[in-house]
């Protein structure tokens, strides 16, 4: 045998997987990955806040009048407690009602951006599989709905139900779902025509499983975009509902509340009670949203800039 012959043959290149291609596009973004650090940071602030928070906003027991609208920097002349960001009017340390704002935020937007996926999804799916009357129906009750601002919708809805978290969450359901119809059923509309669907009908396969099964995994990631994007744009409807008053409740302080409870105090000099609430909540919204555009490039190459 030859010496040729006896060489190694060359190993074929690993194929690379879908998760490590996706990781691979989207970090070459330099903005998306810190934009992604962020949102990892912030959403770890919020989990970790009873645990790493100086104080307890909701304990009045650790609260002290005296020390109402210190600046930041000062010190508690009663406890010791150095106040970072200041202090409210009800001499709560700021950075603490940060970080538990920052749980009601992202809990009210996250939440309720996941129900509406759910909800617009499956009846956009339903919409674009079923086709005929039953299409007609939903577009046009999600034509009416985005006829209206969503803002004015989710005022109406609060200002009949009443402050609350829950009441909050269920009007950014009902302002959102028509987002999610409209994606769903436009990717659906494209994957219904595609080979592996007519050889799935032609095995008579039930329908639910033609639907759930084969469609939907193809039709998540304008979904998945569509879905980062809303959960910014409900943290946004919250603070604006919370600001003006009809949103969560004084016990349960959003960013949004805490920008509302400073905004009194902004021509006496005391801009921090209301200017660090509103930079997270900046920074928040601005970061889901650059993750999201990413995404956004990286599962649909056609849109990249």
């Amino acid at each position: 045998m030859s010496a040729t012959s006896q060489e190694a043959a060359p190993m074929p290149p690993k194929q690379e997987t879908p998760f490590r291609r996706f990781i691979s596009e989207y970090s070459e973004s330099p903005v998306a990955v810190v934009s992604f650090i962020v949102v990892v940071l912030i959403v770890a602030i919020a989990l970790l806040a009873p645990w790493i928070s100086p104080q307890d906003p909701y304990d009045l027991a650790q609260l002290d009048i005296m020390d109402g609208r210190q600046p930041p920097g000062s010190r508690s002349m009663e406890t010791g407690l150095f106040f970072w960001l200041g202090t409210d009017d009800q001499g709560r340390d700021m950075l603490s009602g940060i970080m538990y704002g920052l749980r009601i935020s992202l809990g009210v937007g996250v939440g309720s951006a996941v129900i509406a996926c759910i909800i617009g999804s499956a009846l956009g799916l339903i919409a674009a599989f079923a086709g005929g009357k039953v299409d007609t129906g939903i577009m046009r009750l999600v034509d009416l709905q985005l006829s209206f601002p969503a803002i004015l919708v989710a005022l109406m809805i609060l200002a009949f139900l009443g402050k609350g978290v829950m009441n909050v969450m269920l009007a950014l359901v009902i302002v959102e779902w028509a987002r999610f119809a409209r994606t769903a059923r436009s990717a659906a509309l494209v994957e219904a025509r595609r080979e592996y669907m007519e050889a799935a009908k032609c095995l008579a396969l039930p329908q639910w499983r033609l639907v759930f099964r084969h469609m939907l995994p193809n039709c998540m990631p304008p979904i998945i975009v569509i879905f980062t994007i809303l959960v910014a744009r409900s943290i946004t409807l919250e603070a604006t509902l919370s600001f003006l008053g009809l949103g969560v409740p004084i016990t349960e302080p959003s960013l949004g509340l805490l920008i509302a409870n400073g905004y009194q105090y902004m021509l006496s000099g005391k801009y921090w009670i209301s200017f660090y609430p509103g930079i997270a909540l900046l920074v928040t919204i601005m970061a889901i949203n650059l993750v999201g555009d990413q995404m956004r490039d990286v599962l649909n190459p056609r849109l990249k800039r």
